[in-house]
């Protein structure tokens, strides 16, 4: 039985490589809750953004000193998004890590790990999950064939590849059977699954398959870009009706045409459209998007006009990031770079804006009934868990805080919910 730490960063995509890497290991594993309790060590590394990338280099250099001195010292590996993108000078710089592993790689990673530590062989236990009993990722694509000029995935992630359907469904098949309640689709643009397998409708195809499966209650999809939210898709999901939840994420980066053909995003229809379109086959939609600020170019008139849309819309859910300037992307050598001050105060007035309506859609569910798909206890608060409705993604938006009679991790409740925050819900069951 050889011990496990593991620190796996970045997005959902990631997380599910982390578990089939973890998962795919041909000896018997049990967790280590530190570096220096174990016996070997996985980072697997983000490298989108140059935060990301701090993020990812920090973790592997206080992973390495927490085990430099000890004897037998645990194997280091690292993976994934950061060694793809750097290569061979990330790896000069970082002598003390062991086993080096790109994502392309996956499938060889646990024989590497296996030699590492001269591990007896046994039957892998196949995907290892690390989020909560409640939900599980599907990650169905790899890659992006978009080519969005800020955008450092497809250089290195490559280009789209998607996993064939029969393994999607039995993989999904699994993850239930395990006691998931909760499935959310992952690619980087979820509609364009199968396009690269000859499918000319592989979405719904594919969602044909997963939604009658048995023990789904909830699945929700991540990320579905603008160019993809048609007619037909939508009026296919409504006639699906549950399992599916009315949950669009559909990151439209900017709102403001000028700074949609600077950025390279894929020909859409109008933010405004598409919302409108969203809300006029599901009156009740919940809608989460993400803008990027400060792009080179941007312009107090482009910001003011991504603000109102912001104000105008009132989506549910609103993520913001200042423009980081990527080497090796066009966006780095173009003209108009904008000051990093004026980046962060055009990122507070959007989620300043967003707060206020954010509360004031919470608001609206006082007093109501709704169902909670409890994630996990409380880890300050005894007999509190911490949970999510429909319209509340794992990990990336609020949540609900719920208590009462059959709350326990894993569980769909009924709850009222008795109070609001800004961004959280605090139901009784």
């Amino acid at each position: 039985m050889y011990r496990v730490h593991t620190i796996s960063l970045g997005c959902p995509k990631n997380r599910v490589d982390t578990e089939n890497v973890l998962g795919g290991l041909p000896f018997a594993t049990t967790p280590a809750a530190t570096p220096e309790a174990a016996d070997l060590v996985v980072v697997n590394t983000c490298s989108f953004i140059a935060p990301a990338v701090e993020e990812s280099v920090a973790a592997i250099l206080e992973a390495s000193e927490a085990i430099r001195e000890l004897s037998p010292r645990p194997v280091l590996a690292v993976l994934g998004c950061l060694p793809s993108r750097f290569g061979q000078e990330l790896r000069d710089g970082l002598p003390e890590v062991d086993i080096w592993g790109l994502p392309s790689e996956l499938d060889l990673i646990p024989g590497r790990l296996a030699k590492a530590l001269s591990a007896e062989s046994a039957a892998p236990t196949g995907r290892l999950a690390s989020t909560p009993p409640s939900y599980a990722y599907l990650k169905i694509a790899e890659g992006c064939d978009h080519a969005c000029r800020y955008c450092t995935i497809p250089s290195i992630r490559g280009p789209l590849v998607s996993k064939p359907l029969d393994a999607l469904v039995e993989e999904s098949r699994g993850l239930l059977d395990k006691g998931a309640s909760e499935l959310v689709v992952v690619a980087q643009d979820v509609a364009a699954y199968g396009r690269d397998l000859g499918m000319k409708e592989g979405l719904k195809a594919l969602l044909g398959k997963l939604l009658p499966l048995s023990g789904l209650k909830w699945l929700r999809l991540l990320y579905l870009y603008p160019s993809g939210v048609t007619d037909d898709l939508l009026a296919f999901l409504a006639g699906a009706g549950r399992p599916f939840v009315p949950y669009f994420d559909i990151p439209f980066q900017h709102v403001q045409p000028d700074m949609l053909a600077a950025m390279g995003r894929p020909k859409a229809a109008s933010a405004e459209t598409v919302v409108a379109r969203v809300r006029r086959h599901f009156s009740d939609a919940a809608l989460r998007s993400t803008f990027i600020v400060g792009l080179p170019g941007e312009k107090k008139e482009h910001f003011e006009t991504l603000l109102r849309f912001v104000n105008e819309a009132r989506l549910n859910h609103v993520g913001v990031f200042p423009y980081h300037r990527e080497e090796g992307t066009p966006a780095a050598a173009m003209a108009g770079q904008v000051r990093s001050d004026v980046k962060a105060r055009r990122v507070e007035a959007v989620m300043a804006a967003q707060r206020e309506i954010s509360a004031d859609l919470l608001e609206d569910w006082v007093g109501r009934d709704t169902e909670v798909l409890v994630d996990s206890v409380h880890p300050e608060w005894p007999g509190l868990h911490v949970g999510r409705t429909w319209f509340q993604a794992p990990e990336i938006d609020g949540v609900t805080y719920v208590s009462g009679p059959g709350v326990a991790p894993g569980n769909m409740v009924t709850a009222t919910i008795e109070d609001s925050k800004d961004y959280d819900l605090v139901g009784l069951a």
